[in-house]
């Protein structure tokens, strides 16, 4: 049985972060959020949790915030994600996701904080060699983004190693869709995913959906990857909280549903869902887009007990829409 946590949520006022903190609050665990607002959202604050408004990378601020409450454990969402920026601004997503992040394992080692959740991402694979794609596949980013998030998982080795934070690295997939119960309201902001640039166009905030290639050889021509409902991934790192614990080591999962599913079969879907027309047109493949991109989920299965239980196309789809259409 879990024991119920004083848990800091890193970029909890983000998409993804404030549906793990909805999650981390069912589960009856107390949380407070860090979050610099830089993209996350004060409408995304929700109540029962606590709020400091402050930067990651300020190591003195981050040292005082350790110092002035006792926690049992962090989830660290925060990061610069936009693999082409990453391409540009390689000093920028430095500072950013890495340093940033030894400023956090440094404070938490010297406070005693001895379990960390962390967001990492597919993007440490790179070109996928094989389907479904593993753990113990290849690590070889293809962008700075999947560099930095692959550089810090290496890092809390070390840090295990010779500091005994456990960690659990949670590879996911292509996130989507909304809590289904509403909890969640905050829309993302500039987003780069398929979904919520299906829904902005939808809503009529955006012209058009760009389809990235449609000669690719998948069932409909078009790429297909792996998404994984928002609410099962917050679910995830709830019981990654619980996993460390009872296997008393760190971890490294991916999560993703194990399904595919097609920027065409996406797009159709949400005409379907939504009733509105959702102009789109074909444009040149993107440089480095593999044509399918699936986890293999199966170490998640076993160490976590998780199960995708809304990463169905309807669900994602009806679940977005639901926020959008407010």
């Amino acid at each position: 049985m879990l024991p119920i946590m004083h848990v800091l949520v890193i970029g909890g006022a983000g998409y993804i972060g404030s549906h793990v903190t909805y999650s981390l609050l069912n589960a009856g665990h107390r949380v407070t959020v860090i979050d610099n607002l830089s993209s996350g959202l004060r409408e995304n604050l929700l109540p029962d949790t606590g709020f400091l408004h402050g930067d990651i990378r300020d190591a003195q601020w981050v040292e005082e915030q350790f110092s002035t409450a006792p926690y049992d454990a962090v989830v660290h969402l925060a990061a610069l994600k936009a693999a082409g920026e990453s391409m540009h601004a390689p000093e920028r997503y430095s500072r950013s996701n890495i340093c940033a992040t030894i400023n956090v394992v440094s404070a938490m080692a010297r406070h005693g904080v001895k379990r960390l959740v962390f967001s990492s991402s597919a993007a440490v694979y790179g070109e996928p060699r094989y389907l479904p794609v593993d753990e113990d596949h290849p690590t070889e980013p293809t962008n700075f983004y999947g560099f930095t998030k692959l550089e810090i998982e290496r890092i809390l080795h070390w840090f295990d190693r010779l500091r005994g934070i456990r960690f659990a690295a949670l590879r996911y997939f292509n996130a989507a869709g909304y809590e289904p119960d509403g909890a969640v309201t905050g829309l993302e902001q500039n987003p780069a995913n398929l979904l919520p640039i299906i829904m902005e166009a939808a809503v009529g905030m955006r012209e058009q959906v760009a389809v990235f290639g449609n000669d690719y050889e998948t069932r409909d021509g078009t790429g297909l990857r792996d998404y994984v409902h928002v609410t099962d991934l917050a679910d995830a790192h709830v019981r990654a909280l619980g996993a460390i614990d009872a296997h008393d080591r760190s971890l490294t999962v991916n999560l993703g549903s194990e399904a595919g599913i097609t920027v065409q079969e996406m797009i159709d879907t949400a005409r379907r869902i939504t009733g509105k027309t959702i102009p789109a047109t074909v444009s040149p493949r993107r440089a480095g887009d593999p044509a399918q991109l699936i986890a293999s989920s199966a170490r998640a299965r076993e160490l976590l007990e998780w199960v995708p239980q809304y990463s169905d196309v309807d669900t994602l789809v009806r679940t977005s829409w639901a926020a959008y259409s407010r």
